[in-house]
């Protein structure tokens, strides 16, 4: 076994990945943090294999995703049952996702304000209800197909669908809402 300030040195290179990827999924800081806690611990007991590999990001990457929707599916029935009752008002919905749109950005935006930007969405997603956050996630940020999604929450592929298309509205609305608002505030100063 590799010392522990090697351990030490190789969490806090992947510690911002796992954690992000926790809170996607989960929207709670406290949760992301005890995954997070829980991949290091795996992480730990193979340590020997992951300190030199290549693929040690994508294997924690993979292990946070897994754990974070372990953990939901212990509470799963919960937010089924409301993402169930909300039935009308989806519009239609199709296979083509609808990517969300923002205004037009100047040519020399800097870092800064990209990384707001996205802070900002970050935000915007843990409002949404689990049900659409977590098959929204998985699809735009991580990348995983439909059928993928069916398979991991176990649940049917026209709900994924459902899911992932009240998820894009609702964060749709949200960052238009907020948009509208900091117009607003900008110009009353």
């Amino acid at each position: 076994m590799k010392d522990a300030e090697q351990f030490e040195a190789f969490m806090r290179n992947y510690q911002n990945m796992v954690f992000s990827t926790a809170m996607r999924l989960l929207a709670n800081n406290a949760e992301a943090e005890d995954v997070s806690q829980e991949v290091f611990l795996k992480a730990y007991e193979r340590f020997d294999e992951l300190c030199d590999s290549p693929t040690a990001g994508g294997w924690l990457k993979t292990v946070a995703r897994n754990m974070s929707l372990n953990h939901l599916s212990r509470y799963r029935s919960r937010w089924r049952f409301f993402s169930e009752m909300l039935t009308g008002g989806a519009g239609s919905e199709t296979d083509d996702p609808q990517p969300i749109e923002f205004s037009a950005q100047d040519q020399g935006q800097d870092e800064f304000e990209r990384l707001e930007q996205q802070e900002f969405v970050e935000r915007a997603l843990q409002t949404l209800p689990a049900a659409q956050r977590v098959p929204l996630v998985l699809y735009h940020m991580e990348g995983m197909s439909y059928e993928e999604i069916a398979g991991k929450l176990r649940i049917s592929m026209g709900k994924v669908k459902t899911d992932i298309f009240r998820g894009r509205e609702a964060l749709r609305r949200t960052l238009k809402q907020a948009e509208h608002t900091n117009f607003l505030t900008a110009n009353e100063r």
